[in-house]
């Protein structure tokens, strides 16, 4: 592989910044301006749910890549059911963070 030389790299990082940032700014700066239908509006508020979901359902359901609901091995499970009722009854993120943490220190002790 060749070397890359210092300037390279800092035009490559430059590069990088600007192909990452450009999607990002070009709709905001395009859809600013305007008003989207209501439909699209109740369709997109859903998009960080649904991208949290598909994140969050592997780690849960399948974290060796085997369905898994036994307490001593997939305990990320079952602490999240709480930590998801304390979410949507406090809509505190901090606590709700804080809370899991707890509860995974809890179950690792008591596991372990």
């Amino acid at each position: 592989m060749p070397e890359i030389s210092a300037s390279q790299m800092v035009l490559l990082i430059a590069l990088m910044a600007v192909v990452t940032y450009l999607p990002r700014v070009f709709p905001v700066l395009i859809l600013s301006k305007r008003r989207l239908p209501e439909m699209v509006e109740m369709w997109l508020s859903y998009v960080p749910v649904a991208v949290l979901a598909a994140l969050l359902a592997p780690a849960l359901f399948v974290p060796e890549g085997v369905l898994d609901f036994s307490v001593t091995t997939n305990p990320f499970f079952w602490v999240s059911i709480p930590v998801f009722a304390l979410a949507i009854i406090t809509r505190n993120l901090f606590a709700t963070v804080l809370f899991g943490m707890l509860l995974i220190a809890l179950c690792r002790s008591l596991l372990a």
